[in-house]
């Protein structure tokens, strides 16, 4: 984040009420407190609200609300597009609310709006459980479960929000519901899947399911191979166990140990696999693919939690971030080509482009079910460019966007919203909703008429009203 200075304000904002802690422009810290993970976003809110309970959510919502300020809710801080903090805005900050209760006679998971993905592993994983998530232990937990929720146990468990049971949300107005299958339905409809737009989440309320250790890990191939592994990898994710989950990525090997040294630094085509079944089973589903002559071959036995964070130290907060993503339906071999073609040309050793399967139990949800419509699509595929440096930042935004405009003809169209970047408007928005736009319109006119919750990909309520 390129600090820049902040507008001064002479009169100090009450939130009568409050408990945790307020920073305001000038204040020690402020600068610490309005950065989040991506690095390009320098956004100079006109208060930070660190809550401490949900009696601290009410009254920075109410605040906000009586102020006319629109309202940015912090979690993990992880967003593409920064939507954790926005100039002028009442920043509600959950990140002290991080507490994570299991029942693990009922399987089920309770979850404060503040935690990680890393405090739910790390409280689940010794009952055997876990909560299907991302692929960064660090992402938090309320900013992926809204967007839908995509990763390593897609396929066997569905999205994250097919496990999600109820979600306590604090809405513009200031009252705190609960919203699940019988209380607020269309407001429990929205949120899995529909973002930020409809209110604060204070906590979520998850279905655990049973994964302990699991068989995970990475697969490099050389690039010349890339075409053959994508192909084969398509074929096999048609027909695979749903406990078999494996994206596929352009990736940089770390120059770290345990990489082999004469691969590090080397641009590769890899499958990182999660396969939640006994090592014999799994033996069987990589069998094909070891008979490919990966140059690396990193698959094992390991934790489920040491899988999901196995990224976390490569990809450290406040790295330069521009995203481009879409959902696809067939992978075609005119995108592989374009794959083979721009692939190799990562600009940086944490740039990469990620295709991550949708289909087994994801798939088998109906797209009218949940806010999240894009059921039929194969995968999400992202391109991201990092750059550590901001002097880098233009480069890796020009190539993702070269990369992502070859590959958008072969694509279904809109995107995972969590993988939106904050440049892309209202049209792409439509897009990754489809369909579902106009009942989340419905939605938001109820529960947020006046776009309080403005800020995250939003779906605006019908009237055109704002703060």
């Amino acid at each position: 984040m390129t600090t820049t200075t902040a507008p001064h304000h002479s009169e100090r904002i009450d939130v009568p009420g409050f408990r945790g802690e307020l920073i305001e422009p000038g204040d020690a810290g402020y600068d610490d407190a309005r950065a989040v993970y991506n690095g390009s976003i320098d956004r100079h809110p006109r208060l930070i609200a660190r809550a401490m309970d949900v009696a601290d959510v009410i009254a920075a919502v109410q605040t906000a609300r009586d102020r006319g300020l629109p309202v940015a809710v912090r979690g993990g801080g992880h967003n593409a597009g920064g939507l954790g903090v926005g100039d002028d805005a009442l920043v509600v900050d959950l990140s002290r609310m991080r507490a994570v209760h299991v029942d693990p006679a009922e399987r089920v998971v309770r979850v404060e709006g503040g935690a990680t993905w890393g405090d739910v592993d790390h409280a689940t994983h010794p009952f055997g459980l876990a909560v299907p998530s991302g692929i960064i232990s660090t992402t938090g937990v309320g900013g992926l479960t809204l967007g839908g929720g995509l990763g390593y146990l897609a396929r066997q468990f569905g999205l994250t929000i097919d496990s999600l049971l109820s979600a306590d949300v604090v809405l513009a107005d200031g009252t705190l519901v609960t919203a699940d299958t019988d209380r607020h339905p269309d407001l429990f409809w929205a949120l899995r899947g529909g973002g930020g737009n409809f209110g604060a989440v204070t906590s979520f309320t998850f279905r655990a399911h049973p994964v302990g250790d699991i068989v995970g890990g990475p697969m490099f191939f050389s690039l010349d191979r890339t075409a053959e592994v994508m192909r084969a990898w398509d074929d096999y994710l048609e027909e695979a166990p749903d406990d078999v989950t494996c994206w596929f990525g352009f990736v940089t090997v770390p120059a770290v140990a345990p990489f082999p040294a004469a691969l590090q630094g080397q641009v590769v085509a890899a499958l990182v696999w999660c396969i939640n079944a006994s090592v014999d089973r799994a033996e069987e589903a990589l069998a094909p693919f070891r008979e490919k002559g990966p140059v690396m071959d990193g698959v094992g036995p390991m934790p489920y939690p040491a899988l999901q964070s196995a990224f976390d130290a490569l990809y450290p907060s406040g790295d330069q971030w521009y995203w481009r993503a879409d959902f696809v339906d067939d992978l075609s071999d005119d995108a592989i080509a374009v794959h083979v073609a721009q692939g190799p040309t990562l600009p940086t050793p944490q740039s990469s482009m990620h295709l991550y399967p949708i289909n087994g139990a994801a798939g088998r949800v109906g797209r009218h079910d949940t806010a999240f419509s894009h059921r039929q699509a194969r995968y999400a595929q992202v391109i991201v460019g990092v750059d550590p440096s901001p002097e880098g930042f233009d480069d890796v935004r020009a190539w993702t966007r070269t990369y992502h405009d070859a590959l958008h003809p072969h694509s279904a169209g809109g995107a995972y919203v969590n993988m939106l970047q904050d440049d892309e408007g209202l049209d792409r928005v439509r897009e990754s909703y489809r369909d579902n736009f106009d009942r989340l319109t419905a939605v938001k006119d109820r529960y947020d008429p006046g776009n309080v919750f403005c800020l995250n990909n939003n779906v605006p309520p019908s009237t055109g009203s704002s703060v």
